[in-house]
């Protein structure tokens, strides 16, 4: 857990300002579709922050800042890594390489987006919906 949260000034200074605009529209989305917990960490070796959707002690993705960068991370248990195969044509070409290259581990594949704009949102939300019907109307 972080003593303090970032503001606006400080992620527009790690992160710029075009990629914090891509940032609040996700967790805009996200927050109109889901209503989670929202956490904020440390963001490990890779990144400063990490700023967690979880409910019910089950994450839905995190958002990591770092450098003049953002990430998208969800992590995928087996079912529902069948579910994206299943569906996987319709999704991205981007979306479908960055899922092919994504290490698995014994808890699920983690598949982390790196978004420079808001063109894989659409992807975004589907894949969450994987994990999780939202819960907002």
């Amino acid at each position: 857990m972080l003593d303090t949260i970032p503001g606006e000034e400080e992620m527009t200074a790690l992160i710029g300002e075009s990629l914090y605009d891509v940032w609040n529209k996700l967790c805009a989305l996200i927050d109109e579709k889901y209503d989670m917990e929202r956490l904020w960490n440390q963001g490990g070796k890779a990144w400063k922050y990490e700023y967690k959707y979880r409910r019910g002690g089950k994450t839905l993705c995190a958002l990591y800042a770092g450098e003049n960068r953002v990430g998208f991370m969800v992590i995928l248990g087996k079912d529902e890594r069948l579910k994206f195969e299943a569906d996987r044509e319709n999704y991205s070409k981007e979306i479908r390489e960055i899922y092919d290259e994504a290490q698995t581990y014994h808890d699920g594949k983690w598949i982390m987006f790196e978004p420079a704009d808001t063109s894989l949102f659409g992807d975004f939300i589907r894949l969450l919906r994987i994990k999780r019907k939202p819960n907002r109307k």
